[in-house]
């Protein structure tokens, strides 16, 4: 959704950044605790001389704390070998994708002038809760755009929303495939994006045109490389590269619709954080939002 606003409706304001400077602090104070607590959690022993800046971290309130309190506790942790191997093992706990990239923003956020820039907003994680809508013109039509929590916890609020919908945008994050739910660590996070998209497909909107954004793709693409795809999906027999592995989570999600022969999923491999990429995506979803229009106006 933040790239759609930007893409149509224009950059951030800086009362916007405002509130993104928030987020990207909370980010961080996350990140940094997530990555202590596993260490100790896996065992992975850091240096004596962050101990105590370790338990700094790990009592603090990332909601309250303020930056410029912690900022040399956690420079100098992120540098430790040992938080550093805890980073590289983070699939074995809950760490946001973000983490490096906000880790390694942390001189310029501590700054009292901070003002996020529009690519710190997009690489900030904010869960969305409830129903977020964004209206903007497209060609020779008004776009409303829902954008819906994925938690478990928000997809009963989906309902609501049901009505009247031209096309639904599905957003899969393919870097997740070695990953367990936040909110159930027994769960792989791919595979419940496939549940979700079985019913989405198959019970919620069995004729509606599917936007299939298959997201993350730059993490997808480092991270096949040293977490092997075959450990989650047996079946998959290809090389630890990018394009042979994409292309089999791709034909495996659209291979979960039970309409298949409606050809009416339109895969897209995307990075959200790149509005380059989602520009050229956005065109392509445009034209096929347009002839969506025209064949159920009948003009096709």
């Amino acid at each position: 959704a933040k790239q759609f606003k930007i893409i149509k409706i224009g950059n951030y304001e800086e009362a916007e950044l405002m509130e993104y400077r928030v987020a990207i602090i909370e980010n961080i104070f996350s990140a940094i605790k997530a990555l202590v607590q596993g260490a100790e959690e896996k065992g992975i022993k850091i240096g004596e001389d962050v101990q105590a800046s370790a338990a700094r971290i790990a009592a603090l309130n990332p909601t309250t704390a303020l930056i410029q309190d912690y900022k040399d506790d956690i420079i100098k942790l992120w540098a430790d070998k040992g938080i550093k191997e805890a980073f590289a093992r983070s699939r074995e706990f809950q760490l946001n994708d973000n983490a490096h990239y906000v880790l390694d923003a942390v001189h310029r956020v501590a700054a009292a002038d901070y003002l996020p820039s529009q690519d710190d907003v997009l690489k900030t994680r904010v869960r969305t809760t409830g129903v977020m809508e964004i209206n903007f013109p497209m060609d020779d039509f008004k776009v409303r755009l829902v954008d819906v929590g994925g938690q478990r916890a928000e997809r009963r609020k989906w309902m609501g929303c049901f009505d009247d919908v031209t096309a639904v945008l599905f957003c899969v994050a393919l870097s997740e495939y070695d990953q367990r739910l936040l909110e159930d660590d027994e769960t792989n996070r791919t595979e419940e994006s496939m549940k979700v998209f079985l019913d989405v497909t198959g019970k919620w909107f069995p004729k509606t045109t599917i936007i299939l954004f298959l997201n993350k793709k730059d993490l997808f693409a480092e991270k096949v490389k040293t977490s092997p795809l075959k450990r989650t999906f047996p079946d998959y027999e290809g090389p630890d590269e990018y394009e042979p592995a994409a292309e089999f989570m791709r034909d495996k999600f659209i291979a979960l619709d039970p309409n298949k022969e409606d050809n009416r999923i339109f895969p897209h491999f995307t990075c959200a954080t790149d509005t380059d990429n989602i520009r050229v995506v956005f065109d392509a979803v445009s034209e096929t939002l347009v002839k969506g229009n025209l064949k159920n106006a009948g003009l096709l």
